[in-house]
Parts: structure tokens; C-alpha cells; sequence
């Protein structure tokens, strides 16, 4: 579980993620990253609609993303908003394969940040 600090939770949040973040695409996520200046710990925030799957395939898609999004708290610097959306091929991949994706794809774009 993520702590509360590190999740972000404001719709207003949400939008400005997505729509002023970096993007990259991978087969199973689109991860939206945005970074500020702002002094706080990094925030993730994750979109799983109901394309995914019925409510219990939705939530253990929330649920893996979160568990890989723990791991990986520590290589995000500080003031970064990560918005990761599930597309419906998630429902069938493997934690590792997720895990795989979105540290490769978030590391890419906190790179070339």
C-alpha cells in the first residue's frame, strides 16, 4: 500500500497529469509524468476503467500497479506526479511484466527530464 503522501488523489491533480505531463506508452499502461518543483514526495495515481475488467479484475490491476509503484518509489525524485492508466491488456499480464514496463517506462521519462 502506498502511503498517503504518495498518492495522488484530486481530480484537479488527475487532469493536470495528464494533460501537461510527459508521456510514454507501453502494452499493458499509458504513464502520464509530470514533474514540478514543488518540495513533497513523489504522488502516483492510477485510471482502471471498467474496459479492464469487472470490479475484481479492476481492483487487482489497482492493486498490482500499486505494489509496483511501491517498489519503485525510491528512483522518482521528489515533486514528481506519475498518473498510470491500465489498458485492458493488463488484466491478463504478469506482475513481473507489469513491474517491467512501468519501471523502464518511467525511468525513460524522468530521464529525459
Amino acid at each position: 500500500m502506498l502511503a498517503q503522501a504518495n498518492r495522488v488523489v484530486r481530480p484537479g491533480d488527475f487532469r493536470t497529469a495528464v494533460r501537461k505531463g510527459r508521456r510514454v506508452s507501453t502494452p499493458h499502461t499509458t504513464i502520464h509524468v509530470l514533474v514540478t518543483s514543488e518540495s513533497r514526495p513523489s504522488r502516483f495515481g492510477f485510471i482502471v476503467t471498467k474496459a479492464v475488467g469487472g470490479a475484481v479484475v479492476r481492483n487487482t490491476v489497482r492493486r498490482r500497479l500499486r505494489a509496483v509503484c511501491r517498489d519503485i518509489l525510491d528512483t522518482v525524485p521528489d515533486g514528481t506526479d506519475v498518473v498510470i492508466r491500465a489498458l485492458p491488456a493488463s488484466a491478463d499480464a504478469a506482475w513481473a511484466t507489469l513491474h517491467s514496463e512501468v519501471a523502464d517506462g518511467l525511468g525513460s521519462v524522468v530521464r529525459r527530464s
